[in-house]
């Protein structure tokens, strides 16, 4: 089998690494810069550079790029591939990027199925790229209804092979909705966090919890804007709800009623532990 990485950073990089690992397969791969791409090629992670001959014999390309990235060098490259090709993206988001491809692909001839590898770290790059990243991850894949059961499942086994622990079959919306929560406003919060001055004289007095909330302080503003803004309805929602609930116990302290702030904190364990 032969496939194409596009996008040799933190997230193609890995996955390029975890296939070279578990599989036996020739891998193109592609990167804006050369030197990443040279490296990947030195370190026999990728066996070429991706050329149009070469992305023509593909059986999967892998697409690791920002949301209008993807759009855009899939829809640059779309003469190439035929129905024996699979295209997956690997956006954080999906509405976007399908409604703009499934149409594509149709007409061309190739499959595109839109994925999410859950899996990432505080840290960018090739540099920080390893092949146990995915290791018990879930994998989203976001296909249209159309698409073949005998496809989903081949391509599920392939991440599962990379060591994907879970594959969730799920709608574009569906994964926007979810992501928003689960992941998007935990950027947020974050990162809005660390505004605070008690960030500037936190060490001495800082623990789990702290190192907990704010690890993913430290993210890609050019990506987080894209994905946000991309995603801004579901994202929206979930900021406005979260200050409504920090407004209650703002106003529980604000008027030391320790009844309406232990009810608070009571529901809010609850639902922890309810949820997990």
């Amino acid at each position: 089998m032969k496939i194409a990485v596009i996008g040799l950073g933190l997230i193609g990089g890995s996955l390029a690494k975890a296939i070279k690992k578990n599989y036996n397969y020739t891998i193109v791969g592609e990167d804006i810069n050369n030197n990443v791409l040279n490296t990947a090629l030195e370190e026999g992670v990728i066996d070429a550079a991706a050329t149009p001959e070469l992305l023509k014999k593909c059986d999967i390309v892998l697409v690791a790029l920002y949301p209008q990235a993807t759009i855009d060098y899939i829809t640059k490259n779309s003469h190439l591939w035929s129905s024996s090709t699979t295209i997956v993206d690997c956006c954080g988001v999906k509405r976007c990027v399908c409604q703009s491809l499934w149409p594509l692909a149709a007409e061309k001839g190739f499959t595109f199925i839109g994925g999410h590898p859950m899996a990432g770290l505080e840290v960018a790059g090739y540099e920080n790229a390893n092949a146990e990243l995915y290791t018990n991850a879930s994998m989203i894949l976001t296909p249209e209804p159309e698409v073949k059961e005998e496809l989903i499942k081949s391509l599920s086994e392939f991440f599962l092979g990379l060591g994907f622990g879970h594959i969730e079959i799920t709608t574009p919306e569906n994964h926007d909705k979810n992501i928003a929560y689960t992941s998007q406003l935990a950027h947020v919060v974050s990162n809005a966090y660390v505004k605070s001055p008690g960030a500037a004289v936190h060490k001495g007095f800082s623990a789990g919890s702290y190192k907990d909330l704010t690890r993913v302080a430290k993210l890609s503003e050019d990506m987080w804007t894209e994905l946000f803004l991309e995603n801004d309805d579901f994202l929206l929602t979930e900021i406005k709800l979260l200050v409504h609930h920090l407004q209650e116990y703002a106003e529980a302290i604000e008027n030391r009623n320790a009844k309406s702030l232990h009810t608070l904190l009571k529901a809010g364990r609850e639902r922890k532990e309810l949820v997990d």
